[in-house]
């Protein structure tokens, strides 16, 4: 009798069930959009029509692209046991007795079990080290749905033992498609209903759905439900009506993914390049979106130093001086400092030379470590006995506060890592330092010297991600 009142339950419950989960498609051939991964031929649709996943997946992409419903289809088309997890309501008990079933299966039955961890990037990593052992000595194929890069929110043992595959949004034909479809299924859309969607409300509706199945679908059934009919009985769904069942376009921006990551390079390339219009509307849109300005603010003063940097030395004054006021004030006052310091640094002359240091760091590692010249070494203990700081000249004693000497290692004498730029308050400096590195070879006795070679952004970025 439950199992009966529960097989009722769970067909009201489709009935009942909105638009977007009623359309779901059930099939491959009803599958809409991602023709990269799952077109005639592809790999991983091979595998799943012939039931032979051949490894763990990773399915990556924004909401309502179709990752759920790709794994329910692999769910329907495998002769495997398949499970389902949410990382959202399940934890390590869960799983261990998905695991402990799934190992009784293949030894009395050889069922392999294929389990999907829906939203896996919400597991921390002590879950995701518990999965591991299991997705290595195959008691179960993984299935990971994440809207999250999962390079970065994924462990690295877990997507190394996985095929990642990148699902995009549905472009505005696909999303006409499906609409197309709920009106025309007399069975799970509204077939069974006279239903006019003007062509200019259609568009409306795909366009501003900005590429999410589920956001267009639910818009639909908005539309429809909301409308009544005219007098011949005619839903008539015109642009009015889909404008107000989509009232505004959704920004895509996920505070911990790619669209928050691409965002804010948008928005710091901008200021890097000197155009403050480009900078105030990603600035406009990570502040619409939610964004923590505090991390604004935080990028800013990077992009002073790195950036700037001695061109114009008050704009890490300025951008400093910008989250110090933001933290007295708040929101939504505060954004006048953001922006602020966000026009300061857009408007401001350029100079990356700081990026001097990392020149210096490669040439540290290139030629390993050299001892100190013995005139620089600290002579508070070993002056007497080995002579430590012996010659050196106190510059303060010397013409204009400058004395000429030996600083680098011999070896690197006449190499020079800081080049100033020609901008702002920086060519002051470069003509200074002109004079100085004279005098300097002078009295040393240096006749070739060098600049360091430029180092790239993607080689300096690369020796900061390895240190």
């Amino acid at each position: 009798m439950a199992d009966l009142f529960d097989h009722q339950m769970q067909e009201r419950l489709k009935k009942e069930a909105p638009l977007a989960a009623r359309m779901r498609p059930r099939t491959l051939d009803e599958y809409v959009g991602q023709e990269h991964i799952v077109g005639e031929g592809k790999l991983l649709r091979r595998a799943i029509e012939a039931d032979r996943l051949f490894a763990s997946i990773l399915l990556w992409g924004p909401p309502g692209t179709g990752k759920t419903t790709l794994a329910q289809i692999i769910a329907n088309q495998t002769k495997s046991h398949f499970e389902t997890l949410s990382a959202v309501l399940d934890g390590k008990p869960r799983l261990r007795e998905v695991v402990k079933e799934a190992q009784e299966r293949r030894k009395l039955y050889n069922i392999p079990t294929i389990l999907f961890v829906d939203e896996i990037h919400r597991w921390n990593k002590a879950q995701q080290d518990a999965l591991l052992p299991y997705v290595e000595n195959g008691t179960i194929t993984l299935i990971g749905a994440t809207t999250e890069n999962p390079f970065f929110e994924v462990i690295g043992a877990l997507v190394s033992r996985s095929r990642v595959f990148q699902l995009r949004g549905l472009n505005q034909r696909e999303c006409g498609v499906l609409l197309n479809r709920a009106l025309a299924d007399e069975t799970r859309g509204f077939g069974s209903r006279r239903i006019e969607l003007s062509e200019t409300a259609r568009k409306h509706l795909v366009e501003f759905a900005t590429g999410d199945a589920r956001n267009a679908l639910n818009a639909l059934e908005l539309a429809v439900e909301s409308t009544e009919a005219d007098a011949d009985g005619i839903v008539q769904i015109t642009l009015e009506v889909a404008q107000e069942s989509i009232q505004r376009r959704a920004v895509l921006y996920d505070k911990d993914g790619d669209s928050h990551y691409d965002t804010v390079s948008a928005f710091i390339k901008s200021v890097r390049g000197s155009d403050p219009d480009a900078a105030l509307y990603w600035l406009a849109k990570m502040i619409y979106a939610g964004e923590d300005p505090r991390f604004i603010l935080r990028r800013l003063l990077i992009l002073a130093g790195e950036d700037i940097g001695l061109a114009d030395p008050n704009a890490l004054v300025v951008t400093a001086s910008a989250l110090t006021a933001f933290e007295f004030v708040g929101m939504p006052e505060g954004i006048y400092s953001i922006v602020e310091a966000t026009l300061y640094l857009a408007t401001a002359p350029k100079s990356n030379s700081t990026g001097a240091y990392f020149k210096a760091l490669k040439r540290l590692e290139d030629q390993g470590q050299v001892s100190v010249p013995n005139h620089l070494k600290d002579s508070n203990k070993d002056a007497a006995a080995l002579g430590h700081g012996k010659g050196y000249i106190y510059p303060h004693e010397g013409d204009g506060h400058f004395a000429p000497q030996q600083y680098l290692p011999k070896r690197l004498l006449g190499t020079y890592f800081y080049k100033p730029s020609a901008e702002g308050y920086e060519a002051e400096i470069g003509a200074r330092l002109d004079a100085w590195r004279e005098a300097q070879r002078k009295a040393l006795g240096v006749e070739e010297y060098e600049f360091a070679p430029e180092l790239g952004e993607e080689k300096i970025k690369g020796m900061k991600r390895q240190k």
